[in-house]
């Protein structure tokens, strides 16, 4: 004779038991809640119809859902950015390029570049600019074919100290026959903080805070051309 054992779905079915009784028990919550408060805010004098009744507070109840969403929005988002603060620490002492001509100068810190034409450049002519767009020095870069380094350590050609701030680099490049080339030009540097503001991890590199999206190298050598390289006029 074969005996059969009858499984029990018991658990499972509480579970989901439990679940629905606890969603509805939600709803019902607020459904009362809204209810409450719409007849508290009604003029016992001048009731409104069942229609208009039924309608605000349907427009209630979705902004509660809206409200509840967006809180949970914040908490995921919040939890995100966190996450990614932590991985932005390692960045700590690497370094760095930085997609953007406006480098940081300190009073520990040079001022660093790289940039790169297309081909080869007979003559690169380095213009350094500070926050505000005025020109505080001009120098001839020594160049040895279409990329380089450049570092400025706030000497101006003409001896006058710079203060430590953000300066922007910008090249005029020529080529054997005298043709201008485009030149690209990066912020290169060592990380030294990362923060988290408004959700975007910012990273300080060389004294010049920029966003980590805006990192597009992670490693690789320093600037190799110093700030006393070239000659020119100082502005």
């Amino acid at each position: 004779m074969t005996t059969v054992n009858t499984a029990t779905n018991t658990p499972a079915t509480n579970g989901t038991a439990n679940g629905s009784s606890t969603g509805l028990n939600g709803d019902f919550t607020m459904f009362l809640k809204l209810l409450t408060t719409q007849m508290q805010n009604q003029d016992p004098l001048s009731p409104m119809d069942t229609a208009q009744y039924t309608q605000q507070l349907v427009q209630y109840s979705q902004v509660e859902q809206s409200m509840a969403q967006t809180n949970t929005l914040k908490s995921i988002l919040s939890t995100l950015g966190t996450q990614n603060l932590t991985q932005a620490s390692s960045l700590i002492g690497r370094a760095v390029e930085v997609d953007s001509p406006v480098a940081g100068l300190t009073a520990t810190q040079a001022a660093q570049w790289s940039w790169s034409t297309p081909r080869d450049a007979a003559s690169v002519v380095a213009t350094i600019s500070d926050a505000s767009g005025k020109v505080v020095d001009t120098r001839t870069v020594q160049v040895t074919g279409n990329s380089g380094t450049l570092a400025w350590d706030g000497l101006t050609s003409n001896g006058r100290e710079m203060p430590a701030g953000k300066y922007s680099l910008s090249l005029k490049a020529l080529d054997s026959s005298g043709t201008q080339l485009t030149s690209t030009v990066h912020n290169i540097g060592t990380v030294s903080d990362v923060q988290l503001s408004n959700g975007a991890v910012l990273v300080t590199v060389n004294g010049n805070q920029v966003e980590a999206g805006k990192l597009i190298r992670i490693g690789g050598a320093g600037a190799g051309t110093g700030a006393g390289t070239g000659t020119g006029s100082g502005a």
